[in-house]
């Protein structure tokens, strides 16, 4: 039996728009204070919503050119082909393990829309990377980026019986037209996969400075210190504990607010709306 630590929790708000009914993402913004991003899962289109830990509806950017077949995850980081904070979105998830090849998108940060009814926005054009793993299919729903060097890693779910992480190279971004990049795979983690305890990865994140990443299941919390080659190592003897959590459709995505807190989101349900927390875990 898997030992847990127990975290300090504290709901923050609901998902005021009734657009967020999945929320598989959230990023935390660093040049607009307060303002979290975050996306549907599948049956969406590509947009990205902008809110805050209360759940305000503070409007949508319509992402041109992208496809939305399973959007899962995302991350803020240095962008791949220029000098900015680029919104990197992973249409990634595959629950067949059947995809041939994934996507990821990476769009500068835009500003927020002013509210609700700012709906004629656009982000940028994005820089589009298509991947494939060295092992075969996987699905993943957890990737963050290197605030160090700006590689981008993967992490898969656990459907296959292991939870690996797979990383891409900031260079790999120059693939052009309809060329597939293979991910280097890093590592298999320490984490045994259990359905039915809620340990398949939903999500993934790293500090501002890049010393610590957290990865979460449906029920926990892992924390890594990254090495040479985007290697993990065990940062806590004990995951922390996010099992009780009141997230109706069940947890998805994770950030760091700052060094020592996280907030997560969940997925809704019918007359029930995704939650938003804020964890500290000691």
């Amino acid at each position: 039996m898997l030992l847990l630590q127990s975290a300090t929790v504290v709901q923050t708000g609901r998902f005021a728009s009734a657009r967020v009914i999945e929320s598989s993402g959230v990023a935390v913004s660093r040049a607009h204070p307060g303002v979290l991003w975050t996306h549907n899962d599948s049956g969406d289109g590509p947009y990205l919503y902008a809110t805050d830990l209360r759940g305000s509806d503070r409007g949508w950017l319509l992402v041109p050119g992208a496809d939305a077949v399973d959007w899962e995850d995302m991350s803020l980081g240095p962008c791949p082909t220029r000098g900015a904070t680029c919104v990197y979105l992973a249409d990634t998830g595959d629950n067949l393990e059947s995809r041939t090849s994934v996507t990821v998108y990476a769009v500068p940060e835009p500003d927020p829309p002013v509210g609700p009814g700012d709906t004629l926005r656009t982000t940028a054009a994005p820089a589009v990377l298509r991947l494939r793993y060295p092992d075969g299919a996987h699905d993943v729903e957890a990737i963050y980026v290197s605030p160090r060097d700006s590689a981008l890693y993967f992490v898969s779910k656990g459907r296959s019986g292991s939870i690996g992480v797979y990383r891409v190279a900031r260079s790999r971004w120059r693939t052009r037209g309809d060329s597939v990049a293979t991910a280097d795979r890093v590592q298999v983690l320490d984490i045994r996969p259990d359905a039915g305890a809620g340990r398949w990865v939903t999500g993934a994140a790293t500090r501002p400075d890049g010393r610590l990443v957290a990865i979460r299941t449906y029920a926990e919390i892992f924390f890594f210190f990254p090495g040479v080659g985007g290697r993990l190592t065990p940062a806590r003897e004990r995951p922390c504990d996010v099992g009780a959590l009141d997230e109706p459709g069940g947890g998805e995505a994770i950030g760091f607010l700052d060094d020592g807190a996280l907030v997560v989101t969940s997925e809704a349900l019918p007359r029930r709306a995704g939650t938003i927390h804020r964890i500290v875990c000691p």
